[in-house]
């Protein structure tokens, strides 16, 4: 990794962050404090945006430092299993079982098919016209 890749992708992680915590900020209160609407919605676009990040590194069509800026520092400083964790508790604390694994659960499952289809819709597409 060059200095400049290091730089960008440093740089990449804390746009990522602060993406985060202005748009958790923005749809959090359309929860109102019952359940993590935000850090949801986030980590989802977020599991999304890097199945198709991956999809175009895999097939060339991105740079590679390109991939790692977007991929592992924007993508990587975006979403936040860890807030998922901390909701989840908190949750758990309120007795409000069922809210916290449709949360834990919910998030897990989103995620990982929502990185799915990303990735699958993106390769797909770029088959038919050669890429």
């Amino acid at each position: 990794m060059t200095p400049l890749l290091f730089v960008l992708v440093a740089l990449a992680g804390g746009v990522g962050a602060a993406l985060r915590f202005v748009l958790d900020s923005v749809l959090t209160p359309l929860g109102r404090g019952r359940f993590p609407v935000g850090i949801l919605l986030i980590n989802a676009s977020g599991s999304l945006a890097l199945g198709i990040v991956t999809a175009l590194a895999a097939a060339t069509v991105l740079d590679d430092g390109v991939a790692l800026a977007i991929g592992i520092g924007l993508l990587g400083g975006y979403p936040a299993f860890s807030t998922v964790s901390v909701e989840t508790v908190r949750l758990v604390q309120e007795h409000r079982i069922l809210a916290a694994a449709a949360n834990a659960l919910g998030t897990l499952v989103l995620c990982v098919a929502l990185a799915w289809v990303g990735y699958a819709a993106t390769s797909s597409m770029m088959s038919p016209i050669g890429l």
